[in-house]
Formats: structure tokens, C-alpha cells, sequence
């Protein structure tokens, strides 16, 4: 080729795009060529003209000269044939490489059309039969790839948001076409291939006619038998054309490979037979099936093989998915399905995914299929394989808002896009955004966008991720409103059937309840409802995602019907997160959602992240006693300090729910507002006594017992305390007595009245000689009772013994009074133990209410709370006197203590340590969720998967967390057997050991 004038000058080079200016320009030296300028203008808008430069370069140095010749008059001409080479050259190094090694190809990209289906099987399987000296194998890499080139060439060389719906459909009949070649093949390797019928069933991308340019290929094999032939054996023929055809496909060449096929979403997946017929399918999906399969029926088509086998597996299963959103576990399938897409995604990638990522492709798959599922059943016209075709139907039926459904449909390409060009550079299968400036750079350019290409591809890819995002609770929940509200034009128009079915689909359970909650909030022209229809939607989903979605609603509808138009409420809602949480919130918890109710301005601590943190005991008591002397009436009183426990208790039972709180933070917050809350009590029942008597005569103390005193207090655990008192020096026995009986019968009058805040229960059966026994006693009178009278029981009560609320002084002598008897110095006798385990075990058989399970029963049951409680109890009474460690009131400080000093295995500790903490927090999680006290595991999963769900395990858990719980049970209970019956591990089998 005779040059003209070279174009080697830098600067047109840099602006042409070319990273080495100084290679490029002796490259085209070397090339030559009658229009250079024209040249490099045309190399400038590709993706790589450093890449296209070189690989032009490559194959023209691997044609023969007549080729060369006309390749040579090519590149001088200024038509589409010159760029559409240059864009394939410039755009993937992998074609790049096939094109050097089959050079003769390059005409077939100059020239690219685009066929159809069966146009690409006829030439894939021509080529495959008349492959002269190549292997079949070779022969079908060849042919398939020299169609690939011209999929390419038009797709670099045309809009590439316009073009990408046709390019992933021609892609999806190249793999359908080279499926078929590959049956050919599989039938020349197989004897008697006409015994079986076989039909290939694309899935996924490739039924979809939406295929990437390298992806697995998802397929199903159905096959019948040909006349006169057995099933048994027809299936057996069909398998072996099955496995043959897919490693023709699937084996590495010389030529490389095209791409896996991947047969696993057949039924039972790889552990079911490659090959079924139409009627084992049917019967599979009528009895097994699990909803994700029905989803995965979608896109289901006939792509290879025998066409009628195809035809009647679709007039079998067809029917089927459009009954799948009425099956009874419909809503969990779909969260599972969504929480695995989610897992499923390495930490490491999640930030670069274009496919798994939040804001991916996947989220308006996932979103459009849910739609088609729910509401395709009804309306056939819905019923589309594509996932653009579904988005433009679902947006004429009034399913979709039209302006969302634009929007997806923007997105989608986008993404779409992005993913075919980053596979279409090296022919991996990827779906990850690159991270090298060259890579980003080649993307960016790939896509048209010349000016800062890396800088400006990363800011639209970022861009349209948030708003997919953002459309994805729009596309689901905006629609609902127009059922019961008029909105813009654009939006969709669902009837009220619609609207329930959907919310059903979602996980209402009372979809009709739901959609009088959404008309009453978002009715009307007020600021309020505007706001309403603003912020439903999202609310909407926000509520779906938990475990109550019905009950969250409802109390979202009472807490903004009592705050009205409150601008705080609104601005609060409008802005931040906390409208998240709170929807959080009161679709998890009904004990939180029942005091919000309550209090409604109590929403405004969420508008506050330091409003989370627990206050200390000091601020707790101050506050309590600031609200209680504003009263003075002793009702009035006493309500007003219980008032702020339910502020405080709410405050608690949110930063729980929201992750903010440990079960150790938990416990101490709880205590300490219980000791508050008796400690301002006490004060007003003072007061009214003194009212009424005079002057007390007699100092009081109250004693937290049990997990009060352990501080180690649940939601539902009651105030277990014994009350005592010492006379001033001086007074009237008998008078001091009688006032002392009156204080603390006002104190639990006080505490029983009905009340802003959950039920309180001062609870005083600990004490001497228990119901039997006098309320309150003196210091004498316990000195005196302890010396003559007490009981092995009451010693091992003690143990847990705190002073929480009254006379400072009072409470550090009854300490004193006590440390000998729950701290024995010569530990416990043969006896004394003996007596401590026949009272346990009487328990175990007693205690246990009608119907209870002893496998399931948080406190009572085998492995549970009291089994690792009077176990450690146990070890403290034994050693305290000798191992000051274990003097401490709580459960868990002395376990690990006692492991410390070698009185019990670590592994046994830990043993114990999990099924309390497990225990605890599933009783807690279980008040949270239901608003009142619960003693076992619930039978119903519902409760179950509410509970679990609180306690951070994925959607559906109720199952998993029985199993949990019920094998941490029984390893405690295999300690508890060892440590504190003492039966040895040969007669209990296989144990913790030391």
C-alpha cells in the first residue's frame, strides 16, 4: 500500500484517543495507508484504537496477499464496513484473536447481517457437516464464533441502548442454534439416536432472548419416546445425546470452548436425571416444586431439538406458573428467593456488581417477575419471556407506572450494556464493573463517551444503580395508592383487586384490612395526606420486609392519626432514616409498636441517635423523682414516674430492635430502670405514708432478688425483692414495724395500677418463709431467722442478692448480713447437696405447666435457664469461700470464673454460656415480637420466624431456629447432668467434656 502523507504528529494522535502516541505512529507507518488521517479519525471512535491498531496490524500480517490487498482497499474507503472491523478490533481482544487465526473472517464482520433462528441452525449445522479435515467440535467453534462477529459488528457500530434488546436476542438464537449443531454432533457419536425424541428447553437469559455475549446457557432436556420404543430406553438414549451434546459445547479445543451448559435448574437440580419426560416434569412441578422454580418457568422455550416434545412440555407447565403467587408459602418463597440473590454476592464484589449488586440487574428482574407472577395469572397479556417486553407490558396493563416503567427500561439497557461490553473485551463470563483506569477507560469510550471516559462511566453507572433503587419500591408500592387515591396520569391504575392481590403477594395477610389503612392516610387534599402518598410507598415496602407487615401498617396509620399534622412528625418522617426504623419497628415488635401507640411523641427519639443510648442509673432516678414530686396526690404520683419508665423501656426495646444494644447492655439498661422505678415508688409511698402517720421512725431498703439482683433482667422478668427495714435509735418496735408494713404495701398498690407502661409485678415470695412469712422484716429479725431457721434454699437465693432502691446504709449491712450464708466458708455439706439437687429435681417435675415441653420451655425445660442458673448457684455455694471470683450476683461473671478456676471444663462453660444466652435472648426477642410474656419456643412458625428475625437470622428461620435452640439445650443439659447431678458421662453418652 503506497502512503500518503503519515500522521504521526502527537497531538492528533492523543486527540484521537491513542495511549502510546509514539507506537501508534510507527504502527501506522507500517500499515501505510492512501487516507491515514481518515484512518486514525476512524480508529479514534473505537473503544481501544491502541488495541484496534494492533490487532488490524495482526490480521492483515495473517492474510494472504490477495486478501491483504483488498483488507488494504478497505481501510482507504470511509464506510461502515471499515468501522464496523475497526469497532470489533477495538472492542475485544479475544475476537481480535480468533480473527488471526481465521483471518478469512474479517469479510464476514465487514459484511454482518443479522438472521434468525432458524437461518443460524441451518448454517451452524451445514458448517458442522461439511467440516472437511476439522474435528466437530472445531467446526462448531468456527461457525459459531463467525456468526458472534457479526452480532458484534452490528452491536459496536449501531446505538448501543437501542441495539441491546436485539443483540441479546440474536445471541439467544446463536446459543439455540449452536445447541442444535451439537445434537448433530451427539447423534453422529451415538448408536440408534432415533429412538428418543429430544426437545432442549432454554432458561433464564437464553428462553429469555436476552443472552449475554458469555454466559452459562441454562437448559432443561424433556424428551418422549419414538413410536414402538420403551421409556427406560428412550431415556437412556436421550441422556447419552444430552451429555454429549452439552460437552460439545462445553469441552476445550484447540478453538476454545462457546460456554457452559448448565442443566441445573431441571427438576431436583443436579441430583435429579438429566432427562425427563413431558409427564414426569408435570408431575414433579405439581407435587415438589418450589415457587423459585415456577419464577424460573418464566422464560421458559423451546430452543433445539424436536419442536413438538417442546411445544408439549410448554402446554404442561405453562398453566402451572400462572398458579404459583397462590400457593401457600408464595410470600416466604419470594423473600428467600430475594435474601438468597443477596447472599449469594462475596462482600468483596458487592460494591462492582452490575448483576447481584443492590441497584442490579437482578433487582428489576426480580422485580418484574415478581409482578408478572402475581398478577399474570389474571391477564395473560402480561405473560412475556423478556424481561423489557414484561416492563412495557406491565406498564400498558396500569401494573407499573409509566414514567417508572420508562425509567427501568433506561436503567436495564444501561446495565445491560455495561455487562455485554465488559464481557464482549476478553470473552470472560463477568459481571463486574473494572476497576484499572485502561479497563474503565475502554468502557467509557465502548459506550460512546469520549470526554474523561473511566470518570464519566463510573458516575452514570453509580447514577443509574441509586436509581434502580430508588424505582424498585416505587414499582411495587406507588401502584397500591392509585387503588384508593387519585395520583398523576402517569402513574398506574390498579383496581382494588389488584391492589389486595398484590399486597397479598407482599406478605398482608388482611390485604383488604391494608388497603382501608392506605385510604385513610392518603385520602384527601391536606398537607398531611400529600405527605402520605409521598411516603406510603416506600413505608409499604419498608413494612413488607418484616415479619408484620399488617400490624406495622395499622399502628403507622394510629400514631399518624394521633400526631395529625404535626410538622416535627412530618419533617421527621420526610427526612433521615427514621422513617425506616420506625417502620422497622412497629412491624416486628408489638411491644414497641403498643407503647408508641401510647405515646406517640415518643417517634421523636428516632430523629436522635444519642436519644438510643440507655441512661445511666443517677439520670434514671432524678428524672423518676423530678416527675413523681410534681404530683401530689400519690396515684397521680407514682403514674407519672411509671410514665417515664415507659419512655425509657421504649427507648431500650428500640435500640434492641435496630441492632444497637447487646443482650449485656440489655440487661443492665432493664435493671437499672426497674430499680429506678422502685426506688421512686418507694419515695412516694414514703410520702403518703408519712402523710398519714407522721414522720417514719424506720429506715427502708429494698433487695433485688433473682435476675433483679443479678442484674440480668428481661423484658417479662418481674421484680423479685425482699423489703427491710431498721428501726431509727430509739423507736417503738411495734410502730416502726407497722409503718415499715405500710410503706411497702402502698409501694405495691402503686406499682399495680393500671398504667402508661407495660405491667409491673413487685414480686417479695423470695423472702422468709415466703407467702407464709411477714412482708418486711427487720435487720434484726433476718439476723435472727438466718441463725435459727434458714433453709438450704434460701442461702442459695441469697446468692443473688442487691441492695436496688432505699437506704444506702441499710442495704450494705443487710450485705453483710448475708455474705456468710451465700459465701460459706467451708462450702456446702454432702447433705446441704444433696437436698439443693432432690429441690431441683422436684421442680423439674412439677413445675413444668400442663402441656409444657421440657424440650422447648425456656426456664423450666432440659438445658434451660434454671438448669445452667442452679448449676453455677451450685459451683458458688461449693467454692465461693475459697474462690472469691465467684462472689458475684450474676450468672454469667461466676460461670466463667468458675471455669477459669478449673471447677468445670471450658467447654463445658461455653456450653452453658450459649443455651443462657440463647435462652435470654430468644425470651426477650419473643416479648418483643409478641407485646407479653412467653415461656417456650412457639409452635407457631409465624412466631417463630418473627422471633427469629428480631434475633438478626434471615427471613423463614422459625424451623432453624428450633433446631438451634433445642441443640444448645441439649449440650447444657448434658453439663448440667455432669456438673450438677453428677452423673457420669458414660451413663449420659457423649458429653462436653472438661
Amino acid at each position: 500500500m503506497s502512503p500518503e502523507r503519515p500522521v504521526s504528529r502527537p497531538g492528533a494522535l492523543v486527540r484521537a484517543g491513542f495511549a502510546d502516541h509514539t507506537r501508534a505512529a510507527g504502527m501506522l507507518d507500517e500499515l501505510g495507508s492512501t487516507d491515514q488521517a481518515g484512518l486514525v479519525t476512524a480508529l479514534g471512535r473505537t473503544a481501544d484504537p491502541d488495541g484496534a491498531l494492533l490487532g488490524l496490524l495482526r490480521v492483515r500480517e495473517a492474510l494472504a496477499d490477495g486478501q491483504r490487498a483488498d483488507l488494504d482497499a478497505l481501510l482507504s474507503s470511509a464506510d461502515q464496513p471499515r468501522h464496523r472491523l475497526l469497532a470489533v478490533l477495538g472492542a475485544s481482544s479475544a475476537l481480535t484473536d480468533h480473527l488471526v487465526r481465521h483471518p478469512e473472517q474479517w469479510r464476514d464482520v465487514i459484511d454482518a447481517e443479522r438472521r434468525d433462528a432458524v437461518q443460524l441452525a441451518r448454517l451452524l449445522c451445514g458448517e458442522v457437516t461439511d467440516r472437511g479435515e476439522l474435528t466437530a467440535y472445531d467446526a462448531l467453534r468456527i461457525a459459531y464464533r463467525r456468526q458472534l462477529l457479526q452480532i458484534a459488528a452490528i452491536d459496536l457500530t449501531s446505538d448501543p441502548y437501542d441495539e441491546m434488546p436485539a443483540t441479546g436476542e440474536a445471541l439467544a438464537d446463536l446459543a439455540g442454534a449452536a445447541l442444535e449443531a451439537a445434537l448433530l454432533i451427539a447423534r453422529e457419536e451415538h448408536d440408534a439416536p432415533q429412538r428418543c425424541r429430544l426437545s432442549v428447553i432454554g432458561m433464564g437469559k437464553t428462553g429469555g432472548l436476552e443472552l449475554n455475549y458469555l454466559s452459562d446457557v441454562d437448559v432443561v432436556f424433556v424428551a418422549e419416546p419414538a413410536d414402538g420404543v420403551e421409556e427406560d430406553e428412550a431415556i437412556a438414549v436421550a441422556t447419552a445425546l444430552a451429555t454429549s451434546a452439552m460437552r460439545a459445547c462445553s469441552a476445550s479445543t484447540g478453538e476454545g470452548n462457546l460456554w457452559q451448559v448448565d442443566a441445573n435448574l431441571r427438576p431436583e437440580g443436579k441430583n435429579g436425571p438429566l432427562v425427563r419426560t413431558v409427564e414426569s416434569h408435570r408431575a414433579y412441578y405439581e407435587r415438589w416444586a418450589k415457587t423459585w422454580e415456577f419464577q424460573a418457568l418464566l422464560k421458559a422455550r423451546p430452543i433445539a431439538g424436536d419442536a413438538e416434545v417442546g411445544a408439549a412440555y410448554l402446554e404442561a407447565m405453562t398453566p402451572m406458573v400462572w398458579q404459583a403467587s397462590t400457593r401457600e408459602n408464595f410470600v416466604e418463597d419470594v423473600q428467600a428467593m430475594r435474601r438468597r440473590v443477596e447472599d449469594n454476592v462475596p462482600p468483596a464484589e458487592a460494591a462492582r456488581q452490575l448483576k447481584l449488586g443492590p441497584g442490579g440487574l437482578r433487582d428489576i428482574e426480580f422485580s418484574v417477575q415478581l409482578l408478572q407472577l402475581v398478577h399474570g395469572r389474571a391477564d395473560d397479556r402480561i405473560r412475556q419471556r423478556s424481561t423489557l417486553a414484561a416492563l412495557d407490558a406491565l406498564s400498558r396493563r396500569g401494573y407499573v407506572g409509566r414514567s417508572d416503567a420508562h425509567e427501568l427500561d433506561v436503567a436495564y439497557r444501561f446495565l445491560r450494556v455495561l455487562e455485554h461490553r465488559i464481557q464482549l473485551s476478553r470473552m470472560r463470563r463477568t459481571h463486574l464493573m473494572p476497576t484499572s483506569e485502561a479497563d474503565l477507560r475502554r468502557l467509557g469510550r465502548s459506550v460512546g463517551e469520549f470526554s474523561d471516559p473511566g470518570e464519566t462511566i463510573t458516575k452514570m453507572w453509580r447514577g443509574k444503580a441509586r436509581e434502580v433503587r430508588r424505582l424498585h419500591e416505587r414499582l411495587f408500592y406507588r401502584p397500591l395508592l392509585s387503588a384508593v387515591a387519585r395520583l398523576s396520569d402517569d402513574d398506574a391504575t390498579l383496581s382494588p383487586a389488584d391492589a389486595r392481590e398484590r399486597l397479598a403477594a407482599l406478605g398482608f395477610r388482611d390485604p383488604a384490612g391494608a388497603i382501608r389503612h392506605i385510604e385513610a392516610l392518603s385520602s384527601g387534599v391536606s398537607r398531611r395526606a400529600v405527605m402520605q402518598r409521598t411516603l406510603l410507598p416506600v413505608m409499604l415496602q419498608w413494612f413488607a420486609n418484616e415479619a408484620d407487615p399488617d400490624a406495622g401498617l395499622l399502628a403507622f396509620r394510629r400514631i399518624s392519626d394521633e400526631l395529625g399534622t404535626s410538622p416535627w412528625y412530618l419533617k421527621q418522617l420526610r427526612e433521615g432514616s427514621s422513617a425506616q426504623q420506625l417502620a422497622k419497628i412497629l412491624a416486628s415488635s408489638r411491644y414497641a409498636a403498643a407503647m408508641l401507640e401510647r405515646s406517640p411523641s415518643a417517634v421523636a427519639m428516632l430523629d436522635d441517635p444519642d436519644a438510643m443510648t440507655p441512661r445511666t442509673l443517677d439520670a434514671l432516678t432524678r428524672t423518676m423523682g423530678a416527675a413523681a414530686r410534681r404530683h401530689r396526690d400519690a396515684d397521680q404520683a407514682a403514674l407519672a414516674a411509671r410514665a417515664v419508665r415507659r419512655t425509657e423501656l421504649l427507648r431500650i426495646s428500640i435500640a434492641d430492635l435496630l441492632g444497637l444494644l447487646d443482650l449485656d447492655q440489655v440487661e443492665v439498661a432493664l435493671t437499672d430502670v426497674m430499680a429506678a422505678t422502685v426506688q421512686a415508688v418507694l419515695d412516694v409511698a414514703v410520702r403518703r405514708v408519712e402523710a398519714e402517720h407522721g414522720e417514719l421512725v424506720t429506715s427502708l431498703a429494698v433487695i433485688g432478688m433473682g435476675r433483679f439482683g443479678g442484674r440480668e433482667m428481661g423484658y417479662s422478668s418481674d421484680a423479685d425483692v425482699m423489703f427491710v427495714h431498721r428501726p431509727h435509735e430509739g423507736a417503738d418496735d411495734q410502730r416502726a414495724q407497722e409503718q415499715a408494713l405500710a410503706v411497702v404495701t402502698e409501694l405495691r398498690r402503686l406499682v399495680q395500677l393500671s398504667g402508661p407502661d407495660p405491667a409491673l409485678t413487685v414480686d417479695a415470695d423470695l423472702r422468709p418463709e415466703g407467702k407464709a412469712g411477714p412482708l418486711v422484716r427487720s435487720l434484726d429479725s433476718y439476723r435472727a431467722y438466718y441463725d435459727r431457721w434458714s433453709e438450704g434454699w434460701e442461702a442459695q437465693a441469697l446468692l443473688r442478692a442487691t441492695p436496688v432502691a432505699g437506704d444506702r446504709e441499710l442495704g450494705r449491712a443487710f450485705a453483710e448480713l448475708i455474705d456468710p450464708l451465700r459465701w460459706p466458708a467451708d462450702g456446702l455439706s454432702v447433705r446441704a447437696v444433696r437436698q439443693i439437687r432432690t429441690l431441683k429435681a422436684r421442680m423439674e417435675a412439677e413445675r413444668i405447666p400442663r402441656g409444657g415441653d421440657r424440650k422447648t420451655h425456656f426456664k423450666l425445660g432440659h438445658g434451660g435457664l434454671a438448669d445452667v442458673e442452679w448449676t453455677v448457684q451450685l459451683l458458688q455455694l461449693e467454692h465461693a469461700g475459697q474462690v472469691p471470683g465467684l462472689r458475684h450476683p450474676g450468672t454469667m461473671t461466676p460461670l466463667q470464673r468458675a471455669a477459669d478456676a478449673g471447677l468445670l471444663g471450658h467447654e463445658q462453660a461455653e456450653a452453658l454460656r450459649e443455651a443462657w444466652t440463647l435462652a435470654t435472648r430468644l425470651r426477650n426477642a419473643s416479648v418483643l415480637w409478641r407485646g407479653r410474656p412467653v415461656d417456650a419456643l412457639p409452635s407457631d412458625l409465624r412466631d417463630g420466624d418473627g422471633i427469629g428475625r428480631i434475633l438478626g437470622m434471615p427471613t423463614g428461620s422459625g424451623p432453624a431456629l428450633h433446631d438451634d435452640y433445642r441443640r444448645c439445650a441439649r449440650r447444657a443439659r448434658a453439663v448440667v447432668d455432669e456438673c450438677f447431678y453428677g452423673t457420669p458421662p458414660s451413663e449420659n453418652g457423649a458429653r462436653p467434656g472438661r
